[in-house]
């Protein structure tokens, strides 16, 4: 079983995967934290605490000097009795008083995993996995809590989270309810972070630990392009193939906190969830409160393994959109083509020279609704603008789906402009703070979803255009991060919920309308990759992964959000020279190697290429359509990081092991330049496989361990494809 507790010495080990999770509740009431690693078969307190007096660490027992609860590993620590180091959360009471003290009370443990109300989790049958709740309570404060540790049973996967619960007679205000909080007696990590900017999303950060604490976090109401809801803890030494490493990543799209503080003991307290600035919550008496899920892999194979883990995880138990196991589309935006200049003849030619291609979903972008001539207008007036498009989206998507394509369409439904016809009928559907000037961003202000009748009002707008036009693919954008939060429809000592409610209205939302329109294709977007989290692939599979399209950038920004999530999830396109965002010339080859590592697609006017590029991008459309199976729903193995070198590498296997796709870059031209050597990952020893392009026939074990020299070529920005296929032992010989 996943879950086991030895009632004798009160033991709870918790087995998922390659990794065992241990606590133990000492003293009757204090539930402790003893291991999180490789897996064992069982557990005889070989790792017990050694009881130490310390200086100015307090005891609640004045007959053990040797207890302190600030010396004490900790499931989820509180504050104001005892440990000094930070807390997992906190309370305010009707009297003011911040001290709060969680007592271990039983627990339970169940087959399958339970709903979290209102939020994105993942999901398990009854076989795939258990759960253990964890009951404690502060009996003076009337607080009771359950912490929720869901085991997956063979995938090396534990999920967390909390409930609390007033069952006192007065209000209980949260100051701070984390997710996930865990104390590890040793110090001897490195951590690793992703962070960015808009056009500059997830750059890797490793550092060592030292004294003090390493956090990261988002106070920007979304996950936001600048720290992404990630941490890892990573053994001295460990790398993409091997060594430990412990990470985490949150389920969910507002205000995040992720923190790694290292003790003056050298003990490590590892915590995520909400972030608590501008994150109060009141509960009256008998209401609860349910924090977002945390996702906790163990790998003992390095990065890469971990890597592997979140995809298969996040595809198998999280994504819920039918889409999950299918191929997506090829696809072309017509963005960069037209911006806000079109008609319908305008588009209806690029989608020709599209569709001619083998291009398979045409997507209208910006600009097709309210008179949405620039982007500070028409934003919440979501009616055709029949100036562009006299004959509606109706005829324009049935020319496109006649044309043997499928037709996609671009929203910003958080938004709203100040022209426009919403905000002259209801400029109080405004996300703000009374007496308080509007902050303006990219021309426009955020509707306040934290009110049901401002959600049902997007819901309804959004779903009549669903319901009147053949649409079968949505990009769903947010293009601003929230300012001047405040809601006029809540008490003031609610207003500290607004970020949280905000984020809750959103996920109303999507799942009203993704389970509506359940056979539509939906993609987030944040400018890109400012919202790339698990909250939001749980509801829309896949994500716009950043608006820079520089195939040089994208193999940094794709390579670190491989560390996460599946090149599935990842929209990666071609787009025009010199690049916008960096102005560099990058031969059309290789932004389309680039663009082929994730989902494939189209942001250029087809029509200003030359003869000779067209029909290449023709060969690029057939070649992807070939290798999608295996760049979609394969296995991805990193090999050389662009973020060390002048290089990248990756690959993909499908899952039979029949078939692989190689890519390989080198950035700058070198003089005198080495040659390359690439070390293909993850195929079977045993195999055969013949290459594509030549016939020539190697071994597995030779692909991997012996690797493919890299012709020399005097061209930056370079890019090259291998793709290999299984042939059954005696072919080579042509048998």
């Amino acid at each position: 079983m996943p879950i086991v507790y030895d009632k004798s010495r009160k033991i709870f080990h918790l087995q998922a995967g390659d990794t065992s999770y241990i606590m133990q509740i000492v003293k009757e009431k204090y539930l402790v934290h003893l291991y999180w690693g490789r897996r064992i078969s069982s557990y005889h307190e070989s790792r017990r605490i050694i009881w130490k007096d310390r200086g100015f660490a307090p005891n609640p027992d004045t007959s053990d000097r040797t207890f302190s609860l600030d010396t004490l590993p900790q499931e989820y620590p509180q504050t104001g009795n005892g440990d000094f180091r930070n807390p997992a959360y906190g309370i305010r009471q009707e009297n003011g008083s911040r001290i709060s003290n969680l007592e271990y009370i039983g627990y339970e443990i169940s087959d399958g995993k339970p709903k979290l109300p209102g939020l994105p989790a993942s999901s398990g049958s009854k076989k795939d996995v258990q759960t253990l709740k964890v009951y404690m309570e502060d009996a003076v404060a009337g607080l009771k809590v359950c912490l929720l540790y869901s085991v997956f049973a063979s995938e090396s996967v534990i999920t967390r989270s909390a409930i609390f619960l007033n069952k006192g007679e007065k209000p209980l205000h949260l100051t701070k309810m984390l997710s996930m909080s865990v104390d590890i007696r040793e110090d001897e990590f490195d951590v690793l972070t992703l962070y960015g900017a808009h056009n500059n999303e997830r750059n890797m950060d490793r550092r060592p630990l030292s004294s003090g604490t390493v956090k990261i976090e988002s106070l920007r109401g979304t996950s936001s392009p600048h720290q992404a809801p990630f941490m890892a803890l990573l053994r001295k030494g460990a790398d993409e193939d091997q060594g430990e490493v412990f990470a985490a990543n949150f389920v969910y799209s507002g205000n995040f906190l992720a923190e790694v503080q290292v003790d003056p003991y050298r003990n490590i307290r590892f915590q995520m969830g909400m972030n608590p600035w501008n994150g109060e919550w009141k509960l009256e008496a008998g209401e609860m409160f349910q924090t977002p899920e945390v996702v906790m892999v163990y790998s003992k194979q390095g990065l890469g393994e971990m890597s592997r883990t979140f995809h298969k995880f996040y595809q198998n138990h999280l994504v819920r959109s039918p889409y999950a196991k299918k191929e997506r589309p090829i696809l072309i935006n017509n963005w960069e083509a037209t911006f806000f200049d079109f008609d319908e003849e305008k588009l209806l030619s690029l989608a020709r020279k599209a569709a001619s291609a083998g291009i398979e979903l045409f997507v209208l972008d910006d600009g097709w609704f309210g008179h949405r001539d620039a982007d500070d207008s028409s934003l919440g007036d979501w009616f055709v603008d029949k100036r562009k498009l006299p004959n509606g989206l109706k005829s324009l998507a049935e020319k496109i789906h006649d044309m043997g394509m499928q037709f996609g369409l671009w929203f910003e439904p958080e938004m709203i402009s100040q022209d426009s016809e919403l905000y002259r009928k209801h400029p109080d559907y405004v996300l703000h703070t009374e007496e308080r000037p509007y902050t303006i961003g990219r021309g426009q202000l955020v509707l306040d979803l934290s009110r049901k009748e401002v959600c049902d009002y997007v819901i309804a707008a959004v779903r009549q255009i669903l319901k009147d036009n053949p649409i079968d693919y949505v990009k769903w954008d947010m293009n601003r991060h929230l300012t001047d939060v405040g809601s006029m429809y809540f008490e003031p000592d609610r207003q500290g919920e607004i970020t949280h409610r905000y984020v809750l209205g959103l996920y109303y939302i999507m799942d009203v309308l993704t389970s509506e329109f359940s056979e539509i294709l939906f993609e987030s977007c944040s400018s890109g990759g400012g919202r790339f989290d698990p909250g939001m692939l749980y509801y829309m599979p896949q994500t716009w992964c950043s608006d820079n399209t520089d195939a040089v950038c994208r193999m940094k920004i794709q390579y670190a959000t491989s560390l996460t999530y599946p090149p599935i999830t990842m929209g990666a396109h071609v787009s025009v020279v010199p690049n916008q965002q960096t102005g560099r010339v990058s031969p059309l080859a290789t932004r389309g190697y680039v663009a082929m590592s994730g989902n494939f697609g189209y942001e250029l006017d087809l029509g200003n290429l030359k003869d000779e590029e067209l029909e290449y991008v023709k060969e690029q459309i057939q070649c992807y359509k070939m290798i999608r199976p295996v760049i979609q729903h394969g296995d991805f193995y990193r090999i050389r990081n662009p973020f060390n070198e002048n290089l990248a590498a990756w690959n993909f296997v499908s899952q039979d092991q029949k078939r692989a796709v190689a890519f390989f870059f080198e950035i700058l031209s070198q003089p005198a330049a080495p040659v390359r050597i690439l070390k293909l990952k993850g195929l079977h020893p045993d195999k055969l496989y013949r290459r594509y392009d030549n016939g020539e026939i190697y071994s597995g074990d030779e692909l991997m361990y012996c690797g493919i020299s890299i012709p020399l070529k005097k061209e930056d920005f370079r890019g090259e494809m291998y793709c290999f296929e299984e042939i059954e032992k005696g072919e080579e010989n042509g048998h």
